[in-house]
């Protein structure tokens, strides 16, 4: 199993490093790193890691909206229980 997902992190890095660029080659390609494994899958950790920074300030921010969502709608909901609404 762990072999899988280094072997599928590591297709990541390298489909990523191919992808032609504006400008041609992209930058790791001309700095060598396509052709280390472990530069590979350095490149798709940090890939990785900057996913999961990214979502978890959107996962923060929803989880706020979704909690005031809760919070309107309870209110909403008594009020027309109680029947000013």
């Amino acid at each position: 199993m762990p072999s899988l997902v280094v072997r599928f992190l590591m297709s990541i890095a390298y489909s990523s490093l191919n992808a032609p660029s504006a400008f041609g080659d992209s930058l790791a390609l001309q700095a060598g790193l396509a052709g280390d494994p472990i530069a590979q899958l350095l490149i798709a950790l940090v890939a990785v890691a900057i996913v999961i920074i990214v979502g978890k300030f959107v996962l923060k921010l929803a989880w706020r909206l979704v909690t005031i969502g809760v919070v309107v709608v309870a209110v909403f909901y008594l009020l027309s229980t109680v029947g000013v609404l």
